[in-house]
This record gives C-alpha cells, sequence and structure tokens, in this order.
C-alpha cells in the first residue's frame, strides 16, 4: 500500500497499469512479446569471430528466424558490421523504432545504459540468461516498457514456436 500513497500512485506505468504487470513472467506473456517484435536492437552482441559465444549466436538464430537484428556492440570500435547490418554504438542511435532490446551485458553493467534504451523508447527489453536487474527492470516497466529477467530469447522463442 506504501507505493500507492507517493505521488498520488507511483506504482502505475505511464500507462496507467500497475507497473509490475509489465514484468513478464508467463509463457502467455512471452508469445505476446513475441506477436508484437519484429525489430530487435542487441545490446552487447559480438562480432563472428566469438561467434561461440551467446552473445553471437543467439542474435544469428534471431536473424534466421526472421527477425530484423540491429547490432548494438559495446566493444570492437573498428567494427561496422555484425550478421550483414550495419553497427550502431548507441541503441538510441538506431533509426525508426526497436520493438526489443536484448541485453547481453553483466547485470551490473546495466545501470550506464539505462537512459539510452529508455530514449529508444523500445516495447520491451529482455534481459539474457543469468542476467538480472530489478531496478532497471522497475525503470523500465514504470515507463510502460514490459520486461524478461534472466531466460534466454533463443530458448524461449524455440519452445514456444514448438508448443505453438
Amino acid at each position: 500500500m506504501q507505493a500507492e500513497g507517493e505521488a498520488g500512485g507511483a506504482a502505475r506505468a505511464a500507462d496507467g497499469n500497475d507497473w509490475r504487470e509489465n514484468l513478464i513472467t508467463t509463457d502467455e506473456g512471452l508469445r505476446a512479446l513475441f506477436a508484437e517484435t519484429r525489430r530487435v536492437a542487441v545490446l552487447g552482441i559480438k562480432t563472428e569471430r566469438q561467434a561461440y559465444q551467446p552473445a553471437f549466436y543467439v542474435p544469428q538464430y534471431l536473424a534466421a528466424a526472421g527477425l530484423e537484428v540491429v547490432p548494438v556492440p559495446v566493444y570492437y570500435p573498428e567494427v561496422t558490421e555484425i550478421l550483414g547490418q550495419k553497427v550502431y554504438r548507441k541503441v538510441a542511435d538506431v533509426p525508426g523504432p526497436v520493438d526489443m532490446v536484448n541485453v547481453f551485458r553483466r547485470s551490473e553493467d546495466i545501470p550506464p545504459h539505462v537512459e539510452d534504451i529508455l530514449a529508444a523508447q523500445p516495447k520491451s527489453v529482455w534481459f539474457q540468461s543469468g542476467i538480472r536487474n530489478d531496478r532497471a527492470a522497475e525503470a523500465f516497466a514504470r515507463r510502460g516498457i514490459k520486461v524478461v529477467q534472466d531466460l534466454c530469447l533463443m530458448v524461449e522463442h524455440r519452445a514456444l514456436a514448438r508448443r505453438g
């Protein structure tokens, strides 16, 4: 009840709903998220030289599954293309709408990216397996952005595709 008293209902997200509704944890929620996702900016993507790492092969899977992948590497300043797509240095610099930001950054390395992601106004943010930052997730959810934490996008996408 305490949160409701703050600022006349601070628990409400930008869309007027309880911000916690934007924290996606169910198969139904994931299905709905996938249905509205066509373009994914991958923050922390690796290059073809790191093809054995999830930060490369997960986006590679997404591209093969028909999604548009926009690379946003944190390192590799000399790289201008990954997966045949132009590289951007900030999510907010990606032209046009971004449906999802898929995050490959350690949990403790997420805070410096929050404002950049918020500026891009994606529909959702997905923290990969092993990545959880409740403070960042709350900041996104309060702005009406759906959030998934600590799940592999590739694994969930494949599993839900099989289950229909």
